[in-house]
């Protein structure tokens, strides 16, 4: 059986947003950051779909 490995988006830059609930580095939620250990590698895989979508809708909000 070979296990796939999920790189971890953590980027060493671990500030909470306003709502205290985001990552400002990475993302993710503090749900997301708490499980990824346990996670799954599609559980993984989804969490950094979601933190990529989110840090591009911040990125597109802030240009406007």
């Amino acid at each position: 059986m070979t296990h796939k490995i999920v790189a971890s988006p953590c980027i060493g830059y671990c500030k909470l947003d306003a709502s205290g609930s985001m990552c400002l580095g990475c993302h993710r939620t503090l749900n997301e950051i708490a499980h990824w250990g346990a996670a799954s590698v599609d559980r993984k895989k989804e969490i950094v779909k979601a933190a990529e979508m989110r840090r591009t809708n911040l990125s597109s909000s802030a240009q406007k």
